[in-house]
């Protein structure tokens, strides 16, 4: 028996491909604050999102969080466990994102707002699992606004580039992936 990958199937490969990518480049960047990396990756997940839709970034960030973790060597250790908390309050905040610009289309967020939605709900989402879980003391607490302050820059300068990259790219045809 042959599975065929569908078009949409090859999509997702790609940016996915892509995100790992990045993510295992971004791995090897020292970092002044662990935990704190620019999240270049997720530029293409922003791309996925405003060009194809929700479902496929969704894909392509769960994509790259499993996959980038085996090439790095952190899955199931703690980075592992964090980075998916972080993908997942970033994903959660991402639908909360398109469900609004589908609501308010005259408000409608572009790659920047969600992008420091995304950073701030990783962000989020990475710190409550580590006070929670691996560091339950309230000297954490003092880590929360730096780590907030980066996770806001950093989302803006991703949020940035994938408009700029977005505004590069040909338009996709209708009624394709």
């Amino acid at each position: 028996m042959r599975i065929t990958p569908s078009p949409e199937d090859r999509l997702v490969a790609g940016y996915a491909a892509l995100a790992i990518v990045i993510h295992v480049l971004e791995a090897g960047f020292p970092s002044p604050i662990p935990g704190v990396k620019p999240g270049l990756a997720n530029v293409v997940t922003l791309i996925v999102l405003l060009r194809h839709s929700l479902r496929l970034a969704i894909w392509v960030a769960l994509l790259r969080v499993l996959v980038g973790s085996l090439l790095v060597g952190s899955f199931m250790a703690p980075g592992f466990w964090l980075s998916t908390a972080g993908a997942a309050a970033s994903l959660l905040l991402l639908t909360l994102g398109s469900l609004w610009n589908r609501a308010v289309p005259v408000l409608r967020l572009g790659a920047p707002g969600l992008s420091v939605l995304a950073a701030l709900a990783h962000m989020g989402g990475q710190f409550a699992l580590a006070y929670t879980v691996f560091v339950p003391h309230p000297g954490l607490l003092r880590l929360l606004p730096p780590l907030m302050t980066a996770a806001l820059a950093f989302g803006l300068a991703t949020g940035f580039a994938a408009a700029a990259i977005l505004r590069q790219l040909p338009s996709v045809a209708a009624g394709r992936p």
